[in-house]
């Protein structure tokens, strides 16, 4: 009877649990990460399938969890007949892959590290933005590429602090606040680093709506939050003006594919996707079926395959070491000083103008759009309930993807 019980007991998940702590430890990131998401509403899209696949990754047992190959691509795993074995990962049939390492193994290799899914998400993302406010306010555009300060800035601090310059670039990117950026990057600089930075940049992206007024509050006075920002003039534009709008939206994604590709053509498979989503939106109704299945069915199973498989790399071993800890605290350095540096550009740029500029339209320089332009819009209304700056963040949140994408292609290009 006694080694039935104790059969049983081994069957369980307890005794590996009770041996090894830190498996609690995790569980608690995956319940606080899956509050956020649901009670919160911090993103829920990108959280909560990144908490599940946190929480299903740590079972001891569950075989859910992603093993991390070395630099060359080695990988250690108790096979199926229980011995410890080591090979190559890309050399292994994809069959073997699925069956030895398990169904999120599978995925992450085949769809992630590949850099399959990066380019495809960038694609839904442009079939779901509208570069019109920042088309109609190009003048605010430019705060985008100031809100890149946070890459460059940590890159410098990160090598300095032991980092090698390919990791250095990939824990700058997280400042970025773009998760498939952040993935491409590493993916082509640091591989080895790919899953804490994944969680680490997904992470902050659903915590703009704290981060954001955190550094606002510390940076901005509640003078500069009040500046108005008047709504346009015409709100209806006259026939000519709206043909006008909609044939320069058709051509901006054509023209920026082309000159980003001939001066940074390492940013291609992100730019080139992410204007190709935006064409087929503008071209309207001969396009769209491409559209609906760029915008939804493509980008919500992309979103899913992502954010679990991102999730099952946060495993014990991968994420309570210090290289883990200096990313995620690099990777926050990263996200406040991108949007303290936006901030800082409009303080600046008001010192030359008469027609002051709300800080607020700096701190959405980040790639997390719309998200970062809603946040900021609440903070406008807090302090002054007429003053409506959604439409103008958005001109400069618009162009921090565009930024953040080409300050990945920079990087790659010098480092790669």
């Amino acid at each position: 009877m006694n080694d039935i019980f104790s059969k049983l007991y081994d069957m369980t998940a307890f005794s590996n649990i009770f041996a090894e702590p830190q498996f609690l430890i995790m569980y608690l990131i995956a319940f606080v990460l899956l509050y956020l998401g649901i009670k919160k509403q911090y993103e829920p899209l990108l959280l909560v399938p990144i908490a599940f696949g946190v929480l299903i990754a740590n079972f001891p047992g569950g075989g859910m969890g992603v093993i991390q190959a070395d630099e060359s691509g080695m990988v250690s795993f108790i096979s199926s007949q229980g011995i410890e074995v080591q090979k190559n990962i890309w050399e292994m049939p994809l069959h073997e892959i699925a069956h030895e390492l398990g169904i999120m193994n599978f995925i992450y290799y085949l769809l992630i590290k590949t850099g399959f899914l990066p380019p495809v998400i960038f694609m839904g993302v442009g079939a779901l933005t509208d570069f019109g406010p920042m088309l109609r306010n190009l003048r605010l555009s430019i705060f985008g590429a100031a809100a890149q300060l946070g890459i460059f800035t940590v890159l410098l601090v990160a090598i300095f602090m032991g980092f090698t310059p390919k990791e250095a670039a990939a824990l700058g990117i997280i400042g970025g606040a773009d998760g498939p950026t952040a993935i491409f990057t590493t993916i082509k600089l640091a591989p080895h680093l790919l899953g804490p930075i994944a969680i680490a940049a997904y992470s902050y992206m659903a915590l703009v709506p704290v981060i954001i007024p955190l550094v606002v509050k510390l940076t901005c006075t509640k003078k500069e939050l009040k500046i108005n920002m008047k709504e346009q003039e015409k709100k209806f534009p006259s026939k000519s003006e709206f043909k006008n709008m909609q044939a320069l939206k058709i051509m901006f994604p054509i023209v920026v594919t082309t000159v980003v590709a001939l001066f940074v053509p390492s940013s291609v498979p992100l730019i080139g996707m992410l204007m190709f989503g935006n064409l087929i939106k503008e071209i309207g109704a001969n396009t769209s079926r491409l559209f609906d299945a760029a915008s939804n069915s493509i980008m919500n199973a992309a979103t899913i395959f992502l954010g679990l498989s991102v999730g099952a790399t946060m495993t014990t071993e991968a994420f309570l070491n210090w290289t883990t800890i200096g990313i995620v605290i690099g990777g926050f350095l990263a996200f406040a000083l991108s949007i303290a540096g936006g901030i800082l550009f409009v303080k600046l740029f008001n010192l030359f103008t008469k027609k002051k500029i709300n800080p607020l339209i700096g701190a959405t320089g980040l790639s997390a759009v719309p998200m970062a332009s809603r946040v900021a819009n609440e903070i406008a209304l807090k302090y002054d309930p007429k003053n409506h700056v959604l439409q103008y963040c958005m001109a400069s949140n618009i162009s921090g993807v565009i930024g953040s994408a080409v300050a990945a292609g920079v990087l790659i290009s010098f480092l790669g």
